[in-house]
């Protein structure tokens, strides 16, 4: 049976939402991502999401367009309309998502305010972790 997102949340053990303002700047962002070895930032005022930052913005919305890195806000390069989930579906439907709408950072919303971000890669990895438990159970199964 496929995980449910908040079990999944649960398991990463992040106490904080990562994010920045839409005035901070692509510099700043970075520094954040850095710290803490992320591929995106929300971008949220107060605890309304209205952006996401990637590592993929920067190159296409920064560098390719030539934007100075210490002088461009987020305003200028984040995605806005951002897609997001609530904590009910599971890693199966999330990957589905992911996979069809070409994103790999995934917020999750639960009554109107963000609990969470998941990427591509904790989703592949907690599906791999499932078919593991799975491959297992039928291996004890067969053998009894």
């Amino acid at each position: 049976m496929p995980t449910s997102i908040k079990k999944l949340l649960e398991n990463k053990n992040i106490k904080n939402v990562l994010s920045v303002s839409p005035e901070t700047t692509v510099y700043e962002a970075l520094e954040v991502m850095a710290q803490y070895n992320v591929g995106a930032l929300l971008v949220m005022v107060d605890e309304e999401l209205v952006g996401i930052f990637s590592e993929r913005d920067y190159a296409r919305k920064g560098i390719i367009k030539g934007r100075k890195a210490k002088s461009t806000t987020m305003t200028e390069v984040m995605t806005p309309n951002v897609f997001t989930v609530e904590s009910k579906l599971t890693t199966k439907e999330c990957m589905e998502l992911m996979s069809v709408g070409r994103f790999r950072h995934l917020p999750v919303v639960e009554n109107g305010k963000v609990i969470g971000v998941l990427s591509v890669g904790d989703i592949v990895n907690e599906m791999l972790q499932e078919q593991k438990l799975h491959i297992n159970f039928l291996e004890s199964y067969i053998a009894s």
